[in-house]
């Protein structure tokens, strides 16, 4: 199983169709506290539209308590300061790719511990670029993990 994680996600909608993402395709979806909405917010069950009874969601109630469950297992962080590519990796089942938030990205704390595991996905170089829209990014990244592992129970 592939593990999408959202570092205080800010957006209903983007985290509505991340939801959707996950459900029609088998990855367990993590948030983690504090959430910039709740998951019961129309915007969120309106992205996710009718495929929130598939989803696997796990809600952590801070960073702390998702690394003490999970920091010793293989986290992929997507981020714009990585120096290589999201398809220069040779990803595993099970893995965990950790997406920041809309607004501020990743603590810097999570890039000094997995700085070996930062990922980035192509952009033109311009002042006016600052990234992709997050659950874009994700399912850009997430497709490729799950192309790589031949798409497991996915038809």
């Amino acid at each position: 199983m592939v593990n999408i994680v959202l570092y205080q996600p800010e957006i209903p909608p983007n985290t509505g169709t991340i939801a959707r993402t996950c459900a029609i395709t088998g990855m367990k979806l993590h948030l983690i506290k504090p959430l910039g909405f709740s998951i019961d917010d129309k915007a969120v069950k309106r992205a996710g539209l009718d495929y929130w009874h598939l989803l696997n969601l796990e809600v952590h109630e801070s960073l702390e308590d998702f690394l003490e469950k999970y920091g010793d297992q293989t986290i992929y962080l997507s981020t714009t300061k990585a120096t290589k590519y999201y398809t220069d990796f040779n990803y595993e089942d099970n893995c965990f790719l950790m997406f920041g938030k809309e607004t501020a990205g990743l603590p810097v704390s999570l890039h000094e511990r997995y700085d070996q595991h930062q990922i980035k996905i192509p952009m033109m170089e311009h002042e006016d670029v600052r990234s992709l829209n997050l659950s874009n990014s994700v399912n850009i990244v997430a497709f490729e993990v799950l192309r790589q592992l031949g798409f497991p129970g996915l038809k």
